[in-house]
């Protein structure tokens, strides 16, 4: 699966009981995205873009706001002067699921 097979695709609506990726799977599945990093617990995904001035952050914020909510699979969501940090986690799964991934890639197309 490509990050282009992953942006085609929509999230599935969380349910309870949903076990998180395990590790190394999710280690694969990083390789399908570009600047991304995964963090030390393997619970999460991070992109930090960088701006100059404090309108572009403020729209790619927006940006993906506006993503999350379309797929039901919302971001935590950082910004300031110059700088917009994403960050998916599935909250139900205490970890990450194939969603986290899917909308990591359609943000990315959205952004290409």
């Amino acid at each position: 699966m490509t990050t282009c097979d992953l942006a085609a695709q929509s999230c599935a609506p969380c349910q309870g009981g949903i076990p998180p990726l395990p590790l190394d799977e999710a280690r694969k599945m990083m390789d399908q995205l570009t600047g991304w990093s995964l963090s030390t617990s393997g619970k999460e995904i991070t992109r930090r873009f960088e701006f100059k001035g404090f309108a572009k952050a403020v729209e790619m914020a927006n940006l993906a706001a506006w993503l999350g909510n379309k797929q039901g699979h919302h971001p935590d969501i950082a910004f300031g002067w110059g700088y917009c940090s994403v960050t998916f986690t599935t909250h139900e799964a205490d970890g990450l699921t194939q969603n986290d991934f899917i909308c990591a890639a359609r943000l990315d197309a959205l952004v290409a």
